[in-house]
């Protein structure tokens, strides 16, 4: 059972990784406008540009951890233990949407300075 948890975890991990490397390549670009949306203000914001020269670094990060987490979650059965949160069709199944949505979200924070012009 204890090696059941372990592995559900292992898989959590690049999902969780990728999606916290995205919001700091969007750090740059939309952290600025989202606190201002949120009425929060200062000088100090403009400070959160210091981060765009890491921006390559949090890139590669994002795709290499969702990279990591797709072929976790996209591997066949065959290769899973029985028993195991990988074998299951649902767990499966809620896993690969999860996989999804968080991509879409890495997408949108990764991009954010192309798109974010638009609502500036």
């Amino acid at each position: 059972m204890r090696s059941h948890l372990m592995s559900d975890k292992e898989t959590n991990l690049p999902i969780v990784g990728g999606l916290i490397a995205a919001i700091g390549a969007g750090l740059c670009c939309a952290g600025p406008l989202i606190l201002l949306l949120l009425g929060v203000s200062g000088s100090w914001i403009s400070n959160l540009t210091l981060f765009e020269p890491l921006r390559p670094f949090f890139i590669i990060t994002v795709v290499a951890l969702f990279s990591w987490a797709g072929w976790k979650i996209y591997r066949p059965i065959e290769v899973c233990e029985e028993g195991a949160a990988c074998a299951v069709p649902q767990i499966r199944k809620r896993r690969q949407v999860i996989f999804w949505l968080t991509a879409l979200a890495a997408l949108s924070l990764v991009t954010s300075n192309y798109w974010i012009i638009l609502f500036a």
